[in-house]
């Protein structure tokens, strides 16, 4: 039972991870790729440290597979954000079929400062309300 467990979320972590590395090679621009890939590896990393939390089944390898999950679920997508973020600064273009850029003409490169977010004093919404 605990090897057909294990087998299991190592299939579905190495179809997760199998997704991403499609992701990176199909999807038009970086930005798509960044956001496939850190949500689809993230899972599959954690499917695959879940599957060897269970196959050996000690504390010792159970604790670092969940400090590890724990760990790249909180920065993956703290990392995505900042180069998603560098990218876009950077003047990376976006995909010709992109629809709408919220931040054109919002956001200073020099201060860093997003003009008019929401929330701030002043800021008025797509409605026109304050």
């Amino acid at each position: 039972m605990q090897q057909a467990l294990s087998i299991s979320f190592m299939v579905i972590g190495t179809f997760f991870i199998l997704v991403a590395g499609i992701a990176i090679l199909r999807l038009p621009d970086v930005f798509l790729r960044m956001s496939a890939t850190t949500k689809v590896a993230t899972l599959g990393i954690g499917f695959t440290l879940l599957a060897t939390a269970v196959y050996f089944n000690n504390l010792g390898v159970t604790s670092r597979a969940v400090a590890i999950i724990a760990f790249v679920m909180l920065t993956a997508p703290v990392s995505a954000h900042m180069i998603g973020r560098a990218a876009y600064l950077d003047g990376v273009p976006l995909w010709k079929g992109t629809v709408l850029d919220e931040l054109r003409g919002r956001y200073d490169p020099e201060t860093h400062v997003l003009a008019g977010s929401p929330g701030e004093q002043g800021a008025v919404d797509e409605a026109g309300v304050e």
